[in-house]
């Protein structure tokens, strides 16, 4: 989850845009991006991937072996 919530909160400052004002933009309650950016684990997926498709991500699984270039 910290990656997550780094690559949420780097890029929401990129965008110049406050927690609040970021909810707004992408539809979900300032609660989803606050618990995103604090690396929270029990989280509802689709508004997870609510806030990623605001940057044209969405969170998927990925096999280890892939990720480590193996």
């Amino acid at each position: 989850m910290k990656r997550l919530s780094l690559f949420v909160k780097e890029r929401r400052k990129q965008l110049g845009m406050t927690q609040e004002e970021f909810a707004e933009r992408s539809g979900v309650a300032l609660t989803v991006v606050r618990k995103i950016e604090q690396g929270k684990t029990n989280m509802n997926l689709d508004k997870v991937n609510t806030v990623l498709g605001m940057f044209g991500h969405e969170l998927a699984p990925v096999n280890n072996k892939e990720l480590n270039g193996l």
